[in-house]
């Protein structure tokens, strides 16, 4: 099964409902108010390769979501009192893996204490985004001297997925410490059998993943909708 087949599987097992996930150009909108898809209560969609599935709290959000998606509204445009997202979903084969090499990347354990510094010197916005307080693999992580100025790892979805979390210090960016301990991280991921999922907003981190040939294959989001 390949990176695509994984991540559609896993997405369509997130909504807790028997429901396979759309091919390209079909839509799905399921009732699940159990859905993992969005925070409790929220519509959640997924959009793969042209496929989107969505999940609805409750009979009258389902059809209303299902009436916009079937006239061809954009899942990120549709009218929300709050919306997460839309971040980018990317996903990684093994056979497409570029490795990075030529940093001296090492392991450590995910609450390391000069980890936890890296973390504290970002923006709390900032720090949340990255997810790297999430992680529970081993850190993998570029040191200056004493200071950790670049560390990745990830933690595992539903036994299927390595979510990676990358974080560089903000002095340092730009010079391929990113691409390097995200690289290690990715390596361990494939090596225990998981699918690498990177999972981004902003340009800078979905150039990384790219560098590492991930490929993007949708984007995810969850709406907050009147009742």
């Amino acid at each position: 099964m390949n990176a695509l087949d994984r991540a559609r599987e896993m997405w369509a097992g997130l909504t807790r409902t028997p429901v396979p996930f759309p091919r390209p150009g079909e839509v799905r909108v399921v009732l699940s108010p159990d859905s993992r898809l969005c925070p409790p209560g929220w519509a959640g969609v997924v959009v793969l390769d042209g496929g989107v599935l969505c999940t609805a709290p409750s009979p009258a959000l389902a059809e209303a979501l299902r009436g916009r998606l079937a006239a061809g509204a954009d899942p990120a445009r549709l009218p929300a009192e709050e919306v997460l997202g839309p971040a980018a979903l990317a996903y990684l084969d093994a056979a497409d893996f570029l490795p990075a090499h030529g940093e001296d990347v090492r392991a450590v354990p995910p609450d390391h204490a000069d980890v936890l510094a890296l973390l504290g010197s970002v923006p709390a916005d900032e720090a949340a985004e990255c997810g790297l307080d999430e992680v529970e693999s081993e850190m993998y992580v570029v040191r200056d001297g004493p200071e950790v100025v670049a560390a990745a790892g990830y933690r595992t979805w539903v036994g299927t997925a390595a979510h990676l979390s990358v974080l560089t210090a903000p002095g340092r960016r730009g010079h391929g410490l990113a691409r390097a301990v995200a690289s290690a991280a990715v390596a361990d991921a494939l090596a225990s059998g998981l699918l690498p999922q990177w999972r981004a907003r902003v340009a800078p981190s979905r150039r990384v993943a790219r560098a590492l040939g991930f490929r993007e294959y949708g984007e995810q989001l969850s709406l907050r909708l009147d009742p």
